[in-house]
């Protein structure tokens, strides 16, 4: 397992991370609240890693989405495409005031966010366990096409106990595709209950390692953390350097319901619905805790 830190974020860079975070906060509750119900939990835990990788990152363009040597960004964990359109509609992919019609009869804003109904989105995903094998014929496909594009896929813990998962990542390893990233959100907690008391992932890096991957364990809520580790995995390896000739998972570190005091760590807000008593109360922690940061 590697954790390097590199190029570290000024102070400025920071607050700019964590403002862009609180919006996004603020956004999944409001869809929500709007919506009538969601996928809260898993949204909120993603929220930085997400933040970090379209604020920094991810080479894409709101203005052409599918330019051809964009880089390719595969939500596995579809059920969070709640926080992925808060966060696509932070950095200009989608209309804000579309937000409102997320999970409604007609939009193209769906729970689980299709690709035919919008560009930004590279693959409709939710069935858990399918996205990391999307993502590896995709870094396949780039490479073939000798592009320079890079291929991020964001997976739950829960779905390293799909099979599918690992028949992908035994095939990354043995195609040995450097220009792969792979970032668990590691919240420890599925919709029954804590991954360790169900069925323990654990040693988790160790099980990546075996599969051909590098392996960092970082903060996901850390953006010092998160940018330099993700900068790290992105980066393109010297042609000697055998040991970067391969695919880099980052196991990020994460609390469910991040930033919600009452959702924190709760498996029964792994999906949910607010009234506004609790949707006020919601709003207040998410603020509280921003305003704790900076």
């Amino acid at each position: 397992m590697i954790s390097l830190p590199r190029s570290p974020l000024s102070n400025e860079e920071c607050q700019q991370l964590q403002a862009a975070a609180l919006r996004v906060r603020e956004s999944i509750l409001r869809i929500m609240y709007d919506s009538g119900s969601g996928h809260v939990g898993s949204a909120l835990s993603q929220t930085d890693i997400l933040v970090a990788l379209y604020r920094g990152a991810l080479r894409v363009d709101p203005k052409r989405p599918d330019w051809p040597q964009r880089d390719r960004f595969v939500l596995s964990k579809g059920h969070g495409g709640l926080g992925l359109a808060a966060v696509l509609a932070d950095c200009g992919f989608i209309n804000p005031e579309d937000l409102s019609t997320f999970g409604k009869t007609g939009s193209a804003l769906g729970m689980h966010m299709h690709h035919r109904k919008l560009p930004a989105i590279e693959a409709a995903t939710g069935s858990l366990g399918h996205g990391l094998g999307i993502a590896v014929g995709m870094a396949l496909g780039v490479r073939l096409k000798t592009w320079p594009s890079r291929t991020i896929c964001l997976l739950s813990d829960g779905e390293c106990y799909e099979g599918s998962t690992w028949e992908a990542a035994l095939a990354a390893g043995a195609q040995r595709l450097h220009r792969l990233l792979a970032v668990v959100d590691r919240n420890r907690l599925t919709m029954d209950g804590f991954t360790e008391q169900e069925v323990p992932l654990e040693p988790l890096a160790d099980k990546w390692a075996s599969f051909g991957w590098r392996v960092i364990n970082c903060d996901g809520h850390d953006f010092r953390q998160l940018c330099s580790n993700i900068e790290i995995a992105l980066a393109e390896p010297d042609a000697a350097d055998a040991e970067a000739q391969r695919p880099t998972v980052i196991l990020a570190q994460t609390i469910k319901g991040k930033g919600v005091d009452f959702m924190e760590n709760e498996a029964k807000w792994h999906y949910g619905a607010l009234d506004s008593v609790m949707y006020a109360r919601a709003l207040a922690s998410v603020r509280d805790q921003h305003k704790a940061l900076s």
